[in-house]
């Protein structure tokens, strides 16, 4: 099978999916800055007490929000969420994933259990590496901030 075929078939839950940073819509931005940080990740999840997706603050959001007010890190993160967002479930294919990034300009799309809790994360990094398993000849994967090869394995 080809990897738009793959793609089309295989669900969600078949990429590497990262653990999402969440936090509640109390906490303030500062604290999903410090939590961004802290797990080298360009957004935050903002949940109800039963892990369901309110929305969304992204390092985007966050330009905007800095440029417009600066005072504004001390506001409550519930007021500065992204929304609507795109979501998909577990089972959903692989190739929503890539629509929903192109269709509404974003990099992260959040990854939904059955029960509509957040269980993950995906986006660009998350394709790139499938796309990468499918090709592994012809990409090559480098982790950020390593020094790459003198020379291409395998090439």
């Amino acid at each position: 099978m080809g990897l738009r075929q793959n793609m089309a078939s295989e669900p969600v839950s078949k990429l590497d999916l990262r653990e999402p940073v969440l936090c509640g819509p109390a906490e303030t931005v500062r604290d999903a800055i410090l939590k961004m940080r802290e797990r080298r990740l360009g957004c935050v999840i903002v949940v109800d007490i039963y892990r369901k997706p309110l929305g969304m603050f992204t390092e985007s959001k966050l330009t905007q929000l800095l440029a417009d007010n600066p005072e504004a890190v001390n506001d409550v993160i519930g007021n500065h969420l992204e929304k609507p967002w795109p979501w998909v479930m577990e089972s959903d294919p692989i190739s929503l994933v890539l629509e929903d990034m192109q269709l509404n300009n974003v990099r992260f799309i959040g990854v939904l259990n059955t029960d509509g809790q957040v269980v993950g994360l995906t986006g660009q990094k998350g394709l790139m590496e499938y796309i990468s398993e499918h090709f592994p000849q012809q990409v090559m994967v480098q982790r950020v901030g390593s020094r790459p090869p003198a020379e291409r394995e395998g090439a």
